[in-house]
């Protein structure tokens, strides 16, 4: 890779801005002092720094964020606020993205990388990711709802779904439910409980997997991923 478009990506400025610290001797790789733009490094061997300071080059980015509602799973809208503004610009620098969409009044784990491959096997109904929810429903929800689920339902659509794991948390005017599903089709979760005659009042999305949303995330705070986490999700 180009020294001068590994340090634009890492967040030194345009290009040229790059060429100007060059120029000005700010920059080294591997001890010795660069004067030119357009030498060739290894970001994964090479040791490259910017005024005394080491420059830490990752090829890809995984972030968790407790999505807030109000915000929409996209990374550019121009009427709505999107999730990648709710990043630092360091963060926004690998051209991050959502795994999978998140409703605009939906809450919850969402998963934001630059990585295309984990991205694909996360959400492809082949692999078999179950993606939970937690929700409240305007309804009784009862076993019968339970069954219908687990066979899988006919959307408004015609579609017919694939099995869920449905199960009843509280029932009663106003229940409260988790539901695991294995696909992600447009406002699926809602259109499920429509399908029955019931409407969902809230949604969180719980889990991906094993993987769950840290606690000690705020809605609208994110962090990086940890390796032991980025392994897992790798594997699934």
């Amino acid at each position: 890779m180009r020294l001068d478009k590994l340090l634009a990506n890492c967040g030194y400025g345009s290009r040229k801005e790059v060429k100007l610290l060059i120029k000005k001797g700010a920059i080294k790789v591997n001890g010795e002092l660069i004067k030119q733009v357009n030498i060739h490094i290894d970001p994964k061997q090479d040791c490259v720094q910017v005024q005394e300071a080491t420059v830490r080059y990752e090829e890809f980015v995984y972030l968790v964020m407790h999505k807030p509602q109000g915000v929409i799973s996209a990374t550019r809208d121009s009427r709505e606020r999107t999730i990648l503004d709710l990043l630092e610009d360091e963060d926004r620098l690998r051209n991050p993205f959502p795994v999978g969409r998140l409703d605009k009044d939906t809450e919850g784990l969402l998963l934001i990388t630059n990585d295309g491959q984990l991205a694909h096997r996360l959400l492809s109904p082949k692999k078999l990711v179950g993606k939970t929810y937690y929700a409240e429903i305007s309804g009784e929800v009862t076993d019968h709802d339970v069954e219908a689920f687990k066979q899988g339902v006919k959307l408004d659509d015609g579609y017919v779904t694939m099995p869920g794991q449905l199960t009843i948390l509280k029932s009663g005017p106003v229940s409260e439910i988790e539901l695991t599903i294995m696909e992600g089709k447009y406002h699926q979760v809602k259109r499920m409980f429509e399908s029955v005659g019931k409407k969902v009042v809230y949604l969180k999305r719980v889990a991906i997997g094993d993987w769950q949303l840290d606690p000690e995330l705020k809605k609208g705070e994110y962090r990086r991923l940890l390796e032991e986490e980025i392994s897992y999700l790798r594997k699934l």
